[in-house]
């Protein structure tokens, strides 16, 4: 598909950062209908994607996040991504309950 404009991407965060989205997404495997829902959203910002390409997008953004994370962790602070802060606002929380977890 084509490149992801930084609108786009933006776009796409701002819907995921959602509440209502955030949990049906933690609370589900076969997403589909949800990011059907985070299409629909994009093309009423005039964004043309379709529940595919979104779900790759986020699938790449929380995969990126979560190694410039565990980089960070582990004290190596030059690795970085361009929407860092804006998903450590969303996925920050979940991955600290989970490492918690896992620490017990």
């Amino acid at each position: 598909g084509k490149h992801w404009t930084v609108n786009e991407v933006r776009a796409l965060i701002r819907i995921w950062s959602d509440k209502t989205i955030q949990q049906q997404l933690e609370g589900t495997v076969r997403n589909k209908r949800i990011f059907e829902q985070v299409a629909a959203r994009l093309q009423k910002f005039g964004i043309d994607r379709d529940w595919k390409q979104c779900r790759t997008k986020y699938k790449n953004l929380k995969h990126e996040y979560k190694s410039v994370k565990s980089a960070q962790d582990s004290g190596i602070s030059s690795k970085s991504m361009k929407f860092f802060n804006e998903l450590d606002a969303i996925l920050g929380h979940s991955t600290m309950e989970q490492a918690s977890k896992s620490d017990n």
